[in-house]
C-alpha cells in the first residue's frame, strides 16, 4: 500500500482533514484525493444528499457536477415514502474519517484513511430499496478525464437502438451496451477506467451480501460520452437466479493509482469504525476440504457455499481437489460443487465462528457427462461456451455483425464440429434444428432416452423434439428470471435437463438409413425476434 500513497504529489497545505460547511462535508485524504458529500436536498432531481458532489486527484476535478455519484439514482429516491436523509460526519482516533448516510432502511458509510487516496465505502440495509429492487453504486466521473473503460460498454459513438433504451450500434453494426462489461463475479477483483497517469477503480469485498453465486453476471461500466460509469452491483435483477441477501455490511473501495491495477485495500481497521453489521474474523470460521475425487480433469471446479444470510465459493486444486473457504459467517450452508458452471454434487456443512470444519475427501456422483452415451453434442459444464457463437455471447448482442449466422446447415453427428451447433436457440430466429444420426441394428431394437441440457431460457422456451415421425409431448417451461438475459449478455440462469423417452418403433428400420432429430423451441409467449422464446444450450445426447 506505500506504494499507491506516494505516486501523488501532496500540496504543501494538504493535511488529512474534515470541513463543514453549510451543504458539504469534504475530506482532504491526504494523498492527493479530496472529495465533498453532499449533506442537504437542494432539490435537484439528479442530486441528492449523502452523493460524492465532487472528487478531485491532485485538483483536478473529476465528478459529475450535474449529478452525483450514488446508489441507484439517489438516495432520497430508495423507499416508497422515504424521502428524508440524514448525513453525518466525524473524525475517529486521528486518522480516520468517516461520514454516515441513513436513508430508510438503508446506511450507507465513506471513510478515509489518513495518507490513502482511496474512498472506503460501507453499505447496509435491513430491508430492500423498494424504488428499483436492487442496489448498486454508481460513480460518474468525467469521460474526458477517464477515457478508456471497458470497450463493450463504450456507447459514446453508438448511432441507433438496437433492443429497449439500453442495448445500442456502431454505424458499422457492431453492438454495445452497459451489459456487455459483464464478468463472472468470481473472475474479478477490480473494475474501472483509467486516463492520462490516472486510474479509478472500484474494488470488492467477498461478495458474502451479494447473489447469484459465484458465476453470477451483472452490468459493471458504462462509458457515455460524457461519463464513465463505474458500477458496484451488491444485487441486481438481472438474470437473478435466487433471492437477495439483507443484513449484511458489504463494502467496497474506491482506489485511485496513476494507471496501474490497485491492490486489495487492508480494511481491518473497520473493526474500529462503528459499523453497522461488521463482523471481525474472530466471529467467523472456515471450511477446508481434503480433497475431491471423480472430477474431469479439463475443468476447473470451484465449491459454493450459500444459505439466505451470506454466499461464498473456493476454487479447487486441479490436483487434488483440495478448497478453502475462509472468513464466513457461522450457519449451516448447501455446499455445492460446481463443474465449470454446473452443479455435479450437494451437500450440508456447517460453519462456526473461529474454528475450521475439515470436511473428508468426498467423490462427485452426479455428473452427467459419466452416463453412457450413443452421441453427444457439447459438454455437460453448464455453459454454451463451445457452441457456434459461445465465445461472444457476454459481450455483444446475438445481431451484432461479429456473430456468426445463427442458422447454419443441419447437424451430422460424428461429422460436424460441434462449434458449429448454435450456442442459443429462438423460435423467431433459428427454430427448428436437425440432427442427423445413424444407429446400429443392436440399439435400432431399443428405447432410448434424448437428454437436452439448457443453461437458461427466455419467455417460457423450451425444447421439444421429433425424431422421424415421432414427436415427443410439450414440456413444462423451466424455472427462470423473468428479466432479458441471452441478450444482455447472460447465459447463467438455472441448469435444467429436459429428457425425452424415445420407443423403438421411432427409428429408422434399417442401420444405414439416417434417422432425423428436429429440435424445436415452443412456447406461449409471443414476443418476437432476438426476444422471442429462446433457450441457451448446454449439451444434447442419445444415451446408450
Amino acid at each position: 500500500m506505500i506504494l499507491a500513497c506516494s505516486i501523488f504529489s501532496k500540496p504543501s497545505i494538504a493535511a488529512f482533514s474534515l470541513s463543514t460547511s453549510t451543504d458539504f462535508y469534504t475530506v482532504d485524504t491526504n494523498a492527493g484525493l479530496t472529495f465533498s458529500i453532499r449533506r442537504t436536498d437542494n432539490g435537484s432531481s439528479t442530486q441528492s444528499p449523502g452523493d460524492i458532489a465532487s472528487l478531485k486527484v491532485n485538483g483536478v476535478k473529476y465528478q459529475n457536477q450535474s449529478r452525483g455519484s450514488q446508489i441507484n439514482s439517489g438516495f432520497d429516491w430508495l423507499y416508497s415514502n422515504t424521502s428524508s436523509v440524514s448525513v453525518s460526519a466525524q473524525v475517529i482516533n486521528t486518522n480516520y474519517i468517516k461520514v454516515t448516510v441513513q436513508a430508510g432502511d438503508l446506511t450507507h458509510y465513506y471513510m478515509a484513511r489518513n495518507g490513502y487516496p482511496h474512498i472506503y465505502m460501507a453499505t447496509h440495509f435491513t430491508t430492500e430499496p423498494s424504488v428499483h429492487g436492487h442496489v448498486r453504486y454508481i460513480l460518474r466521473m468525467s469521460r474526458s478525464l477517464l477515457p478508456y473503460g471497458p470497450e463493450p460498454s463504450d456507447i459514446s459513438q453508438t448511432v441507433s437502438t438496437v433492443e429497449a433504451g439500453d442495448i445500442f450500434a456502431l454505424n458499422n453494426g457492431e453492438t454495445r451496451s452497459k451489459h456487455y462489461s459483464n464478468m463472472r463475479i468470481k473472475d474479478w477483483q477490480f473494475i474501472g477506467a483509467t486516463g492520462s497517469g490516472v486510474g479509478m477503480w472500484l474494488v470488492r469485498d467477498n461478495y458474502e451480501g451479494g447473489s447469484g453465486g459465484p458465476f453470477y453476471r451483472s452490468l459493471l461500466n458504462q462509458g457515455s460520452a460524457t461519463d464513465q460509469e463505474i458500477t458496484y452491483i451488491v444485487n441486481y435483477a438481472q438474470a437473478q437466479t435466487e433471492g437477495y441477501r439483507t443484513g449484511i455490511l458489504n463494502h467496497y473501495t474506491l482506489v485511485v493509482t496513476n494507471g496501474e491495477d490497485p491492490t486489495t485495500p487492508d480494511t481491518s481497521w473497520f473493526s474500529n469504525m462503528g459499523l453497522t453489521g461488521y463482523v471481525a474474523d474472530s466471529g467467523r470460521g472456515r471450511v477446508a476440504g481434503v480433497g475431491i475425487s471423480g472430477r474431469d480433469t479439463n475443468f476447473d471446479y470451484t465449491v459454493g457455499f450459500a444459505n439466505t444470510t451470506a454466499q461464498y465459493w473456493a476454487d479447487a486444486n486441479p490436483s487434488s481437489g483440495y478448497f478453502s473457504s475462509d472468513d464466513m459467517l457461522p450457519g449451516t450452508y448447501t455446499m455445492t460443487t460446481y463443474k465449470n458452471e454446473l452443479a455435479v454434487d450437494t451437500r450440508s456443512v456447517s460453519v462456526q465462528a473461529d474454528q475450521v470444519t475439515i470436511l473428508n475427501s468426498f467423490s462427485i456422483n452426479n455428473d452427467p457427462q459419466n452416463t453412457n452415451s450413443i452421441w453427444r453434442i457439447g459438454n455437460w459444464d453448464g455453459t454454451p461456451n463451445e457452441f457456434l457463437n459461445g465465445d461472444k455471447l457476454t459481450t455483444m448482442h446475438p445481431s451484432d455483425v461479429r456473430m456468426s449466422n445463427w442458422d447454419p446447415a443441419n447437424f451430422i453427428v460424428s461429422t460436424t464440429n460441434t462449434a458449429t451447433f448454435p450456442a442459443y436457440m429462438w423460435k423467431d430466429i433459428n427454430n427448428d434444428h436437425i440432427i442427423y444420426f445413424k444407429l446400429s441394428s443392436s440399439q435400432l431394437a431399443q428405447a432410448h432416452q434424448l437428454r437436452i441440457g439448457i443453461t437458461c431460457a427466455f419467455a417460457g422456451g423450451r425444447p421439444t423434439i421429433t425424431v422421424n415421425n415421432w414427436s415427443s409431448a410439450f414440456p413444462s417451461p423451466s424455472s427462470q428470471p423473468s428479466t432479458r438475459n441471452l441478450t444482455t449478455g447472460s447465459y447463467r440462469c438455472n441448469n435444467t435437463t429436459f429428457t425425452y423417452d424415445i420407443p423403438a418403433s421411432a427409428w429408422q428400420s434399417n442401420a444405414n438409413d439416417w434417422n432425423i432429430l428436429t429440435v424445436s423451441v415452443i412456447s406461449g409467449t409471443s414476443t418476437t425476434g432476438y426476444l422471442s422464446p429462446s433457450i441457451s444450450i448446454d449439451a444434447i445426447d442419445l444415451l446408450d
